[in-house]
């Protein structure tokens, strides 16, 4: 099979999902980059995860209420789920639609929230608008539960603008204007949750969302040029028709997809890193009525995805997932430790279902810092050198296989391949093949040079993740 094929189809199913083991790769190479991609953009095609399993060896995964037990759920979902796309689109709107346990104190309820990503994260961007509006822990956490006609509160209004539809600006100029502001706040008074906070003595019911007719400002109202007694739905309605929206989205998109772009409070001042592919997204995001899907299989068959490779710091949660799925640990089981792994992207600054501020996270190379990078290689290094681990296994039977014996320099590409660090830079490829030239060739003709030829695969395996080039996927 072409190496062009392998690699092409290893960086869609890292950015597509979470990697895939080298195995997975392969057979998916031999389906066609044309038909893989149509399975992930159509997750109903592939079964869903086994929550009877989940459930028989995890009660408490039902009706979740530690925040802890609903992040080992989605981590797990993340590892193992066959809908891979649609996951990795919940990890994308849980870092733009922020929200936090912090605040909402309800780990059910940040469950709930991801669960609604995960079922309409790939739909119309105009229904997961209404959808996140109506969603009890995002009134709460932007206290629209804190509005009412006679005493407005504006920070859901202004946050669904700034942050999670149209953005601040763009091309230098600003997409709203206070008034604006101040009127997606009056429409949206009345829409509350029930019961009402607190949850004491007997803990938190389940939250529901709650109109209040009495409470709704059912007045005239003038949003972004355009005047009438708007409610909730039709501020969404004018939100989505806006070019400022097409552009917002289609750069978080590409963000996240493609590759890492400048920090979103500069986007209003710095044009899109790539105008071409962002053109092509805007005008897939009004020619499909707001489809996301669609623009999602625009992105995935551009030329500008294709072609950016390694162009992305990987973050927290695509660390810690793609290493398990690499080396083939917690992958379709229930075991005990997924607990511990769960807890990983906090210990590299990526609390999930809690980000430090409704802003959400700040990514690229800063995700990465003296502690974090320490903490990211220690994960990875730790996994990879465990070579009885089915993944790793795999790998290093891959590499037997390309000769009875192998040379430092065979070795050494054939590690990279296996691993997948394509990006490694020349200096990174010597002071590797330096390290191996110590030992010599590698054979695997009885049980003793098997034995080392393992210990050495996991040791380079280790290195591997080590190097800086493993950061970037």
């Amino acid at each position: 099979m072409p190496e062009h094929d392998i690699a092409l189809m290893a960086h869609l199913l890292r950015r597509a999902g979470f990697g895939a083991s080298r195995a997975e790769i392969e057979a998916k190479a031999a389906q066609g980059y044309e038909a893989a991609l149509a399975e992930l953009l159509n997750p109903s095609s592939q079964p869903p995860i086994d929550e009877d399993l989940m459930l028989r060896y995890h009660p408490t995964y039902n009706h979740a209420g530690a925040i802890e037990i609903n992040t080992q759920l989605w981590v797990y979902r993340m590892i193992n789920s066959p809908r891979q796309l649609q996951e990795k689109m919940s990890l994308f709107w849980h870092m733009i639609f922020c929200a936090g346990h912090s605040k909402i104190d309800s780990g059910e309820e940040m469950g709930r929230m991801i669960g609604m990503f995960r079922e309409h994260g790939m739909g119309n961007f105009r229904d997961l608008l209404v959808r996140l509006s109506t969603n009890p822990g995002m009134m709460y956490y932007l206290d629209n539960s804190e509005s009412h006609k006679a005493n407005l509160n504006e920070n859901f209004g202004r946050e669904l603008l700034e942050l999670f539809s149209v953005g601040v600006g763009k091309d230098e100029e600003f997409n709203y204007s206070e008034d604006d502001v101040k009127a997606c706040a009056h429409a949206f008074t009345g829409w509350n949750v029930a019961p009402a906070y607190p949850p004491f003595p007997y803990g938190r019911s389940p939250w529901q969302f709650r109109f209040d007719p009495a409470d709704h400002d059912d007045g005239v109202k003038t949003f972004m040029g355009e005047t009438g007694p708007w409610n909730g739905d039709d501020i969404i309605e004018i939100i989505c028709k806006q070019p400022g929206t097409a552009r917002y989205l289609s750069r978080h998109l590409y963000s996240f997809f493609v590759a890492d772009e400048v920090p979103v409070p500069s986007w209003r001042q710095t044009p899109p890193k790539d105008p071409e592919t962002i053109e092509k997204l805007e005008k897939a995001y009004f020619d499909s009525g707001y489809d996301l899907t669609e623009m999602l299989r625009v992105l995935f068959n551009s030329e500008g995805f294709k072609n950016a490779r390694f162009a992305k710091v990987k973050n927290p949660a695509e660390m810690v997932v793609g290493t398990m799925r690499l080396v083939g640990e917690h992958r379709d089981e229930i075991k005990p430790g997924l607990f511990e792994i769960s807890q990983e992207p906090k210990y590299m600054g990526m609390d999930l279902m809690n980000p430090p501020t409704v802003e959400g996270w700040h990514t690229g190379h800063e995700w990465i810092d003296s502690g974090t990078l320490v903490e990211r290689i220690n994960f990875a290094a730790d996994y990879l050198g465990q070579t009885h681990l089915e993944g790793n296994q795999t790998m290093i039977s891959n590499l037997m296989g390309q000769g009875a014996s192998l040379s430092p320099q065979q070795f050494v590409e054939g590690c990279i391949d296996q691993v997948g660090c394509l990006n490694i830079t020349d200096d990174t490829r010597q002071e590797l093949l330096a390290h191996v030239q110590r030992g010599g060739d590698l054979s695997h003709g009885n049980d003793a040079e098997r034995s080392e030829f393992v210990r050495r695969s996991g040791e380079m395996f280790q290195m591997l993740a080590a190097t800086s080039e493993f950061q970037f996927e």
